[in-house]
């Protein structure tokens, strides 16, 4: 078997930006910062939406566009109607 072929799996910590979730899962991604949980030291990796913040699983509908693409289709195509 080839050694060094698979990235290190380890426990990381994911949290959500703009709802705040936090929860710790095991994981092969890798971050330079770091973040204090439940008495122990892991890597942490921000991500956009969780279920704390998807409309489908929070029942809240919201527009959650960090890129621009929603203002970007506006400005082009305007708005219905108009």
């Amino acid at each position: 078997m080839k050694q060094n072929l698979h990235p290190d799996y380890r426990q990381v910590v994911f949290r959500d930006r703009s709802g705040g979730l936090m929860f710790r899962t095991g994981s092969t991604m890798t971050s330079a910062q770091t973040i204090e949980y439940e008495g122990q030291t892991y890597p942490l990796i921000e991500v956009e939406i969780s279920s704390q913040s998807h409309p489908f699983w929070s029942g809240r509908e919201r527009i959650v566009d960090t890129e621009g693409r929603v203002e970007r289709y506006r400005r082009r195509y305007g708005k219905a109607g108009s």
